[in-house]
């Protein structure tokens, strides 16, 4: 078993692990990222949807790589350190 496994199992056991991801979602709409995806997303569309048209599995393995590259460094370390945070006050032996 991975580490990221074991942290992911124990955030859902302790219940910390909704508050990861309303951090996360957070983060991500403040900086922007969601809209940028949307506007990716529109632009596939565009591109690919016209006579042809496109799955939703299509257009998410299409945007999902692209997606990951535009989170910001910053968003990743916040969500780093408060899962840190997060282990650290539980005393995790991880």
């Amino acid at each position: 078993m991975t580490v990221s496994n074991v942290v992911d199992q124990y955030t859902v056991l302790t219940g910390d692990r909704s508050k990861i991801k309303d951090l996360l979602c957070n983060r991500l709409i403040e900086c922007g990222w969601r809209d940028e995806v949307r506007l990716l997303c529109r632009n596939i569309l565009l591109e690919k949807g016209g006579n042809n048209s496109i799955t939703v599995e299509q257009l998410i393995t299409e945007v999902t790589p692209k997606a990951r590259t535009l989170v910001p460094d910053a968003v990743k370390m916040d969500l780093l350190m408060k899962i840190r945070t997060i282990l650290a006050e539980n005393d995790a032996d991880i």
